[in-house]
């Protein structure tokens, strides 16, 4: 016997107001419906889904030609399963959410597979639990680590010296973003919003901004300063400095 209770239906133009005595969660392959949680509305489609928790009340009135998935996640012997501690926290209020282009793909592939297999219910309600506990989490992480307090982070003076020492080197977001003690995908949002550069940008920047001046005030030779500034050869040194000041340096230094 399922635990979970798995459905694909379409929704028609008839008005429910209700509530349940199970978490709920609801998401669309196609077509739309208005649903509204705790007398917030929005509309149901590819591109954003719902959790209702157990006892929210909600109203909802569908298009009769949309494909949903509704799930419902009972909460009888809830503390047993092995995700118990994920469906609390996905279903610890009511909300609407964005659905990433992948959550979209698994759910057309399980709306599929759950009509096929009926036997594998709790499998594929399993599977798509985690994967938007996971989707949610994701973003969660990317908004704390874009406040203030994340980018204050951003020692951009400690990180310009960092570089600066090492311009003949390879350098690697992720180096850069242990600096700041900051994930490679956080680093790299916060540093755009900051200096509205990438950090690869950034450094290849500097790197030619410091090969400006020993183009100019020293008489090294070109190969010499390409490999002092992190470039495998002349040529793609000359190529990086003629796009980023409009001239070659062999022109420069004359």
């Amino acid at each position: 016997m399922s635990f979970f209770s798995l459905q694909t239906c379409t929704l028609g133009r008839q008005h429910v107001a209700h509530e349940h005595a199970y978490h709920q969660l609801i998401l669309a392959s196609s077509g739309t419906t208005e649903l509204a949680l705790e007398h917030r509305g929005q509309r149901i489609t590819r591109e954003l889904g719902c959790l209702i928790p157990t006892a929210c009340h909600h109203e909802y009135l569908g298009d009769g030609r949309n494909q949903t998935l509704v799930l419902d996640v009972p909460l009888a012997k809830l503390e047993r399963l092995a995700c118990a501690d994920e469906l609390q926290r996905l279903f610890e209020r009511p909300r609407f959410f964005a659905v990433s282009p992948q959550l979209q793909q698994l759910t057309v592939s399980l709306m599929a597979q759950a009509e096929q297999a009926p036997a594998l219910h709790d499998e594929i309600a399993t599977l798509l639990l985690r994967a938007l506990y996971l989707q949610l989490h994701d973003q969660e992480l990317k908004r704390a680590e874009t406040t203030p307090q994340a980018r204050s982070r951003l020692d951009l003076v400690r990180l310009n010296a960092w570089i600066d020492a090492h311009l003949d080197a390879a350098i690697r977001v992720e180096t850069l973003a242990e600096l700041c003690a900051l994930s490679p995908g956080h680093f790299h949002a916060c540093f755009r919003e900051a200096t509205g550069l990438t950090p690869l940008t950034y450094v290849q920047r500097r790197r030619l901004d410091h090969a400006r001046g020993l183009v100019a005030g020293s008489q090294l030779s070109l190969g010499h300063i390409a490999g002092l500034v992190g470039f495998r050869d002349q040529g793609s040194f000359t190529r990086a400095y003629r796009r980023r000041f409009g001239e070659a340096p062999s022109r420069a230094r004359r």
